[in-house]
């Protein structure tokens, strides 16, 4: 365990260390605060396309839902005409 002071000293000493297989735990005031770890490979290149093809959505999909107008203007302006409109 090293605190603060130390840890910055000797920052790429102890990332070396985490690579390594190490653990460097950082504490201030002898109270442990962080630990340092190496951050997860990356996995690759991701694919293209992976959602190709057409969407598919239901009929009235795109017309207005009465209870989701309800929550964004109120009972008293349901069905009324919005500023997009």
């Amino acid at each position: 365990m090293l605190n603060i002071d130390q840890a910055k000293t000797h920052l790429s000493r102890l990332i070396e260390e985490v690579m390594e297989g190490g653990t460097v735990v950082v504490a201030k005031a002898g109270k442990p605060m962080v630990q340092l770890v190496p951050v997860a490979a990356a996995g690759g290149a991701r694919p293209l396309g992976l959602l190709a093809g057409p969407a598919k959505e239901s009929a009235d999909c795109w017309s207005p839902d009465q209870k989701v107008e309800q929550w964004f203007y109120g009972e008293e302006k349901v069905g009324a005409p919005r500023v997009a409109e």
